[in-house]
């Protein structure tokens, strides 16, 4: 049974995997996703518990 990051880089290396990971950085570029991204992580960090 092939394990879960087997399966992730099957996918990654797959034409379709290949596409999704051009799309992810082409949005990952963009200012204003960065920002969402940003806002996103510090959002998380306040509402940690103590």
């Amino acid at each position: 049974m092939a394990t879960l990051m087997d399966r992730v880089r099957a996918y990654l290396r797959s034409p379709q995997g290949k596409e999704n990971v051009e799309k992810a950085k082409r949005l990952a570029r963009d200012p204003k996703n960065q920002q969402k991204a940003k806002r996103f992580v510090d959002k998380l960090r306040t509402k940690r518990p103590h």
